[in-house]
């Protein structure tokens, strides 16, 4: 037979056919509805003694994610999409039953979180911007039972009120105080004076029994000038909410303008002072605000930490019970701005050292949650988004 080179057109299909063949095997699970691909757990690499892992990949903005009890995990996506991640990493097509979501902008899909009886109930909780009329949307939280496809008996407990104009500053996070009540970080939609006026809902920790009815001993229940939701207002835009297992305590992390992004552990009834007091600047004169006085103010609650630059502070959480690790006591925060992960050394509640983790990945860090194993596991917030698995340097 005539030797033909390879360039030869005759074998073309043929040798495309076998590289295609070779190929398959290896061939990551493709997702559905515009998604890219799921990449299954990938070798671990290495970064200053710490163990990362890339468990999932190819999703599309991914904002939150929660560790099942089988070992896999539920990751909502901006997008209005929520999937489920098997613990080898394989990803699910979109679960149904997702009410519709706003999606512009920073709304979308938000927050998710298991329920405190989850085991028993299957019971989800999560936030999302609800859309309203003539393009006016707000912040909203729903419960759901989970599915293998699907989410039922999914209602909404919560809805910002009144719903506003505009892409920005929706929160959202979620957290159980374990004595029967949820908590609900928002943003103030950026309409600053919003986060003072005690009769909307914008700016506002708020505090609801599971079911989503209101406690009795909220701080502002009976007082006809304000919303008996709340619990703590003047906060601008918190996305980071998380209970310190060793004391009950609640912290919140929250957005400066430019600059002055917040750490506070807020009380009932306390005012947090957004837009009156800052350590912030507007983003168009990098000056205070016209609203901002200073730093300081009374019968205003000044941070309980300050970053002077924004690391644009987004999912937190704690890690504690893990006496072998070298992490332990510590607060974990996700970093937008500065791409990285920031751990905060705790003695007690007083923050003792900062350390800043996986800057050289460049990526900017949504959402962080630790498992009981030990191990520390995040979402980067990209198009091609990943769910990582951190593993402690040794002691």
């Amino acid at each position: 037979m005539r030797h033909c080179p390879r360039t030869c057109p005759a074998m073309r299909p043929i040798l495309a056919f076998a590289l295609l063949a070779l190929a398959l095997p290896a061939c990551r699970a493709q997702q559905t509805d515009g998604n890219a691909e799921a990449a299954q757990a990938q070798p671990s690499a290495t970064r200053g003694g710490i163990r990362v892992t890339t468990i999932a990949a190819g999703l599309e903005h991914p904002w939150a994610v929660a560790l099942l009890p089988d070992g896999g995990f539920l990751v909502s996506e901006r997008p209005g999409r929520l999937r489920r991640i098997a613990a080898d990493g394989s990803v699910s097509a979109p679960l149904g039953g997702v009410p519709e979501v706003w999606a512009q902008g920073q709304g979308g899909l938000l927050d998710v979180v298991l329920a405190p009886d989850f085991a028993d109930s299957r019971r989800i909780y999560f936030s999302y911007a609800e859309p309203g009329p003539d393009g006016s949307a707000g912040t909203a939280v729903a419960t759901a039972t989970l599915g293998d496809n699907a989410l039922g008996e999914v209602r909404r407990i919560y809805r910002q009120q009144p719903k506003l104009v505009g892409p920005n500053h929706f929160g959202s996070r979620l957290a159980f105080d374990g004595r029967g009540h949820v908590f609900i970080s928002q943003g103030e939609r950026n309409d600053k004076s919003r986060a003072q006026d005690l009769t909307m809902l914008q700016g506002k920790l708020v505090r609801l029994d599971l079911d989503g009815s209101i406690p009795a001993d909220n701080p502002f229940v009976g007082r006809a000038d304000a919303r008996a939701e709340i619990w703590s207002y003047g906060h601008r835009n918190m996305q980071g909410l998380a209970v310190d297992p060793r004391s009950g305590s609640l912290w919140a992390s929250e957005h400066g303008p430019r600059g002055g992004d917040e750490l506070n552990r807020p009380q009932p009834g306390r005012n947090y002072g957004w837009p009156v007091i800052s350590h912030g600047m507007d983003y168009a004169t990098n000056r205070p605000y016209a609203e901002t006085i200073g730093t300081a103010a009374p019968g205003m609650q000044a941070p309980y930490h300050v970053w002077a630059k924004s690391p644009g502070l987004s999912g937190m959480a704690f890690y504690t019970g893990h006496p072998d690790s070298p992490w332990n006591d510590s607060l974990f925060l996700g970093a937008l701005a500065q791409r990285n992960l920031i751990r905060l050394t705790l003695d007690g509640d007083r923050i003792v050292a900062e350390e800043r983790l996986l800057g050289d990945l460049d990526a900017r860090i949504r959402d962080v949650r630790v498992g009981p194993d030990g191990a520390v596991y995040v979402l980067t917030d990209a198009a091609d988004g990943k769910l990582l698995r951190l593993q402690p340097p040794a002691r």
